[in-house]
């Protein structure tokens, strides 16, 4: 078939998928759509619009333009007055966007790869599709589109010329795994680790570890499960679904202890107390901003590999992209080309050269877990180094500790300079004090505020990293030190 088209999804079969009414001639029944899309300015000829209900704009608005530009075919909630065109009559469109993409994912002939975890999706997702992409043709999830929205989408992407997708899926509170996985059903479920996210819904990591594995219950039934060995949480999970998890992490083994393994989080009553890890690390060497360097050793083989990304957790996104392609047949040449292959993407660890300083762009999102991470990234910059930190959203009732430990991250790792804004940042401020008076801190309760002050700082040969959770809006902050604002 050709890409053109989007396998099986004729009107008829949309509108039985989406559990709803035809309404238009049925002589088209057995047309094929051409694509899928809820923004109407990528209307195409042969496309599904599904019009979804915003906090401002309704898409049903947009349905008459939508025909003009070539749609074949559009969903609505409510029936429509001489449409130019057929449409299905459904419910919900956003309920019946999933069920389509659901039906759509299992008509594809295709190996899906999901990931999920607390910290480090996107940046896991991007080392495992520099690996796939070194054998197969991939498609993978854009940008944040991760969740109930942006899956489908990112699934009605997929052409049958694709070989695998790798789609990544976050959430907030419990059921939406279910839901989403429901959707991707997974051939391969990566889990990158269990931590202080969104727990003023999860509650505590248990939580955290029971909404997250909801997808073990719509794999696919010869699915495995790749998980961070070296996280207490996801160790105690090592049968899923009656097949042994793959296990990756640092050194061959590790102790569970007993504690972890009476968790409530749903957890294998035959847990071991000895982890033994199907891909592991050792020599890491840590190359500062030249990246990391890591022995891996694998079941078929070892290998040594320059990871040309900052940071010490990517040298776990190496060793989840190792275990996934062993797991899809690649040889251990074609896992180190990709490995070494793998680059940052905007906002996520991003490196700036401005006005003769670095700056860090890593402001897309933040927990305790990469802000820890980053900052210590930043501490083998050269020259003046620079926090420049935002509020860290949904942590539940422990957010001012935990902003607290994050600030005493600062201080450990002796950065030079930390200028933090909004309510819960006077936590990284004391934090940074008092473990280290050294540092030189400039607190602020609001953004604009800071960013004045820190760019009458700033100087030639500093380097910066700015981060926070979205809502702080830190892009700003980098438009700014890069003569954007």
């Amino acid at each position: 078939m050709s890409d053109q088209y989007m396998r099986n999804l004729t009107f008829e079969n949309i509108a039985k998928a989406c559990e709803g009414k035809y309404i238009g001639d049925e002589s088209l029944l057995q047309t094929q759509i051409t694509g899928a899309v809820i923004d109407s300015r990528l209307v195409k000829d042969g496309y599904l619009f599904i019009p979804v209900k915003g906090e401002k704009v309704d898409g049903h608005k947009f349905i008459p333009n939508v025909f003009e530009q070539g749609a074949a075919i559009v969903l609505s909630e409510h029936e429509l007055e001489n449409p130019a065109g057929p449409y299905v009559l459904v419910d919900s469109t956003t309920d019946a966007m999933k069920k389509l993409a659901a039906f759509y994912r299992k008509g594809l002939d295709i190996k899906v790869v999901g990931i999920t975890g607390s910290v480090g999706k996107t940046s896991t997702k991007e080392m495992i599709s520099s690996v796939l992409e070194q054998k197969y043709s991939v498609h993978k999830t854009a940008g944040n589109f991760n969740n109930e929205i942006g899956l489908p989408l990112t699934i009605f992407g997929i052409r049958d010329s694709h070989q695998v997708a790798v789609l990544e899926m976050g959430i907030s509170d419990f059921g939406e795994m279910h839901r989403l996985s429901t959707m991707s059903c997974p051939n391969v479920m990566v889990i990158t680790n269990i931590g202080y996210c969104h727990l003023e819904f999860l509650g505590d990591r248990d939580g955290v570890l029971k909404a997250k594995t909801e997808c073990f219950e719509h794999m696919m039934p010869d699915a495995v499960a790749v998980l961070n060995g070296d996280d207490d949480k996801l160790a105690t999970k090592q049968m899923v679904n009656g097949k042994p998890a793959v296990f990756y992490g640092k050194g061959e083994s590790v102790e569970a202890g007993a504690s972890d393994k009476t968790t409530s989080a749903g957890t294998d009553d035959n847990a071991s107390a000895q982890i033994h890890k199907s891909v592991y690390t050792t020599n890491i060497e840590n190359l500062g901003f030249d990246g990391m360097s890591a022995h891996f050793v694998t079941p078929v083989g070892e290998f040594d590999a320059h990871i040309h990304i900052p940071g010490e957790h990517n040298v776990y996104n190496a060793m989840a992209a190792t275990a996934v392609g062993l797991q899809l047949g690649l040889t251990i040449d074609e896992i180190k080309a990709g490995i070494e292959a793998a680059q940052t993407i905007a906002g996520r660890t991003n490196f700036i050269k401005t006005n003769g300083m670095t700056v860090i762009d890593d402001c897309y999102n933040a927990n305790p877990v990469s802000m820890k991470s980053s900052i210590e990234v930043l501490s083998h910059a050269k020259g003046r180094t620079i926090a420049v930190l935002g509020d860290m959203g949904e942590l539940g009732a422990d957010e001012k500790q935990l902003h607290h430990e994050v600030g005493e991250a600062v201080g450990t790792n002796h950065i030079d300079a930390l200028f933090c804004a909004g309510e819960l940042a006077q936590g990284y401020a004391k934090g940074a004090s008092e473990k280290d008076a050294q540092v030189d801190v400039h607190y602020f309760a609001e953004r604009e505020a800071m960013t004045e002050e820190l760019l009458k700082y700033v100087k030639e040969g500093d380097t910066i990293l700015v981060k926070a959770s979205h809502f702080m809006e830190f892009p700003k902050v980098v438009a700014a030190l890069n003569n954007e604002e």
